[in-house]
């Protein structure tokens, strides 16, 4: 009986560890450098004083982003367990937050790799003889679609009539999307898109299938070749006409601005994306460092450059104001940028460019979060999960149920699905009224005292005195406050749901009500795009 024990016990796989630091630095700046960087902090930045929004921005890194960073890391480090085995050895009373951090990394993994595949979509279509962004003459376009390669049109932009679209937004939404008039109307999946997420699925798999060892060494990749396609963007950009004033208008201070609170608050949401905290990925990857590893030694602002040169050249060509053509969240990766682009000399070039840029980003994200969760579910159950082909199996069959639960979002309808999952199920409220409840047990029950005794202890240097006063007073009430603001706006939006509703009802009849040509894919559509349906690319996107 003993030998079958022992022959039972020995398939067990060791937890593993980073093969270096290198790889641990790679893996958090893979997961923390996300798609918000792009697409998310330059717009707040403009919207919110330009320059001037720098000044709450690193408010909030000090007071929130740095302090639940490095508590983070050294409770996955200290104890190393994943993100809900971690809470029994710190504050078993809190090991609910755990769970709930994982709730969030689920529904995230559903949404965010949905971009992905919207992502390889364009990719696919940016190795075309002509990008089929940049031109009215497809069978998806209708009479209302205005061609920006016509230098008139360009220049009377301004005075086309309400239902006017650019050919991108319709490739965007007739095309890629195909999208119905609202929720209720799911209509059929777009294969192209089923394909494409497939792809992703199997990418991330594959990435992370040997656990640590092969996160470890695909982060030497995938976190890197982002700033190579970002640098040169960006010198690219720089070098377009009107790319000063792009850039003059997304630093210039507006001083006023900071006696706003909303601008406090979106600057306090932005440090949270950025640092990836509250859903326990950071606790996860700090557990794979050794004990003794020193875990208390701005692409964003850098993304910011890249992407206002390119939309200053965009409002140049246009002759508006650039107001007129900035967005954030899908709206600017999938029909401002791609607008711009289709202007430049070599288009297909920079298209490419941008959208493997966009692709990796994502996938670092996205992975990274997916051995967070794989992790801290092993960590439940080590006896089971650790077991030899194992772990491979557990992955596979949650790739395999997140495909099957998120198959309504490549659907007519699906954009709709996306936008409640990313607005209600992996927003910021959710974040921050988390991390509320991360901090205070380990402030207060477990003892900021004694972590900073444990961060001495493991790195031999003991942390600033302004991160235990963070852990006890500012971070949770900074995170609270900003809780009650995001649920706050969230209400606001919800009110004015139907009134968008009415808007898009009314879109349509100014249209005429037609139908959309049959696509190549065999797809039909038979109404324009609701106003709400527009509405949807303004949204940001949970993750990163």
């Amino acid at each position: 009986m003993k030998k079958e024990r022992k022959t039972a016990e020995r398939p067990l796989e060791e937890r593993g560890q980073w093969g270096s630091k290198v790889e641990f630095l790679l893996a958090v700046a893979g997961n923390i450098v996300g798609l918000g960087n792009v697409w998310r902090f330059p717009y707040l930045c403009y919207k919110n004083g330009g320059g001037a929004f720098l000044v709450p921005y690193l408010v909030f890194v000090v007071t929130c982003g740095m302090p639940l960073f490095l508590l983070e890391t050294a409770m996955g480090q200290y104890t190393q367990e994943g993100a809900i085995t971690c809470w029994r050895k710190l504050c078993p009373l809190a090991e609910g937050i755990g769970y709930a951090g994982q709730l969030i990394q689920f529904y995230s993994c559903m949404c965010y790799i949905i971009i992905l595949a919207w992502a390889l979509f364009y990719l696919y279509f940016s190795f075309s003889s002509e990008l089929p962004w940049a031109s009215c003459s497809n069978t998806w376009n209708s009479d209302h679609c205005v061609d920006f390669s016509n230098q008139n049109l360009t220049a009377n932009w301004t005075q086309q009539p309400n239902s006017s679209s650019s050919a991108a937004t319709e490739f965007w939404e007739r095309r890629v999307l195909l999208i119905s008039g609202g929720i209720e109307e799911v209509g059929s999946v777009r294969w192209e898109l089923l394909l494409c997420l497939i792809t992703m699925w199997v990418i991330c798999y594959f990435c992370i299938w040997k656990g640590v060892k092969s996160t470890g060494k695909v982060v030497y990749f995938t976190a890197t070749f982002p700033y190579v396609m970002l640098l040169v963007l960006l010198i690219r950009g720089l070098t377009l006409p009107g790319a000063l004033q792009g850039v003059e208008f997304y630093l210039y201070p507006d001083l006023s601005r900071l006696a706003d609170p909303q601008v406090w608050m979106e600057a306090g949401s932005q440090i949270f994306f950025s640092y990836s905290v509250g859903a326990g990925t950071l606790t996860v990857l700090g557990s794979y460092n050794t004990y003794n590893n020193n875990c208390y030694n701005g692409t964003s602002l850098v993304a910011g450059f890249a992407v206002f040169s390119v939309l200053g050249f965009m409002a140049h060509e246009q002759g508006v104001p650039i107001e007129a053509v900035a967005e954030s969240g899908p709206g600017l990766a999938f029909i401002a940028y791609p607008q711009a682009v289709a202007m430049m000399p070599l288009p297909q070039m920079w298209a490419v460019c941008f959208f493997i840029m966009i692709i990796l980003l994502g996938l670092d994200s996205q992975f990274v979060g997916m051995e967070g969760l794989i992790t801290s579910v092993t960590d439940l159950f080590p006896k089971v999960l650790r077991k030899a082909k194992n772990r491979a199996i557990f992955l596979l069959l949650f790739c395999l149920t997140c495909f099957v639960l998120q198959l309504v979002m490549v659907t007519q309808g699906g954009m709709y699905v996306f936008q409640l999952f990313d607005y209600y199920a992996s927003n910021g409220a959710c974040v921050f009224f988390l991390c509320v409840f991360e901090v205070l047990p380990m402030g207060w029950l477990f003892g900021a005292e004694r972590m900073m005794d444990v961060i001495e202890d493991m790195t031999g240097e003991r942390p600033s005195l302004i991160f235990k006063l963070c852990w006890l007073y500012f971070t949770p009430l900074v995170t609270l406050q900003a809780s009650i603001e995001q649920h706050h706006k969230g209400r606001q939006w919800a009110g004015t749901e139907e009134e968008e509703m009415r808007r898009g009802e009314d879109r349509r009849k100014a249209i005429g009500g037609e139908g959309i040509p049959q696509s190549p894919a065999g797809d039909r559509h038979g109404a324009a795009p609701s106003e709400a349906a527009i509405t949807c690319r303004e949204l940001p996107v949970g993750r990163a």
